[in-house]
């Protein structure tokens, strides 16, 4: 199946005006799909009202390149897009790594592997009983090689926390991989798992939404792919 969603080339024209982290431009690019979908067609967020209580969170666990978060969020109007020329200058808001008391939008600081899906258990546990809130958190695929991770994802599905969903961008950089994949790790833990293309919008929005009662949700995205998600039981 051919890609069936693109990002719009204003928003492209954003991300290249951070510069000044080349060495994570990688890690940052291979987000930008997965960061549009999310707050194009699937979040519940308000530029106007970013401390809305009952706003979803997403959480950026892979903060050590936030690049495209960053030009997401102007393009949304969360902050303004001149912001992005001077990234981590003495006086600007925007760092390396993304400060949730200085930049709109930006939940946890982060960029230290391993930290940001057992802070999204702990948000979606507390969220659970009290608010509609969804919380929706990045990792990349090396870091799930983390420990912590690992007892994120075991905790997460004996909690049943429907209203968690973990995004897993794989480039195929890490170490240690999983027998069966990456959705196989989390499927076997109670999680609902669906692959999908990073270029397929319809389908990343589609499985990015879906949730399962009593079953936290992971979105396996492959860089490298295209076509309908396959989804593990």
């Amino acid at each position: 199946m051919a890609p069936t969603g693109t990002v719009p080339r204003p928003v492209v024209d954003l991300v290249a005006r951070v510069t000044g982290d080349e060495k994570h431009d990688p890690s940052a690019h291979s987000t930008l799909d997965v960061v549009w979908v999310l707050y194009d067609q699937v979040l519940r967020v308000d530029a106007e009202h970013p401390d809305d209580p009952d706003r979803d969170r997403f959480l950026l666990s892979k903060g050590h390149g936030p690049a495209s978060t960053y030009a997401v969020l102007a393009a949304k109007g969360f902050f303004p897009a001149e912001w992005l020329d001077d990234v981590a200058s003495w006086a600007s808001p925007l760092g390396h790594h993304p400060d949730r008391t200085l930049v709109p939008g930006i939940e946890i600081g982060s960029g230290s592997l391993g930290h940001g899906l057992p802070i999204a258990v702990g948000l979606a546990l507390g969220l659970r009983d009290r608010s509609r809130a969804r919380v929706v958190v990045l990792v990349g695929d090396a870091e799930l090689d983390e420990g912590s991770n690992a007892e994120a994802i075991a905790v997460a599905g004996r909690f049943g926390l429907d209203n968690l969903t973990c995004v897993v961008v794989d480039n195929h950089s890490d170490d240690l991989g999983w027998p069966g994949g990456i959705s196989a790790r989390f499927a076997i833990e109670g999680w609902h798992a669906a692959d999908v293309g990073n270029h397929d919008h319809a389908a990343l929005a589609a499985a990015l939404r879906r949730t399962a009662p009593d079953r936290p949700n992971v979105v396996v995205v492959d860089v490298a792919a295209t076509g309908e998600p396959e989804v593990a039981a």
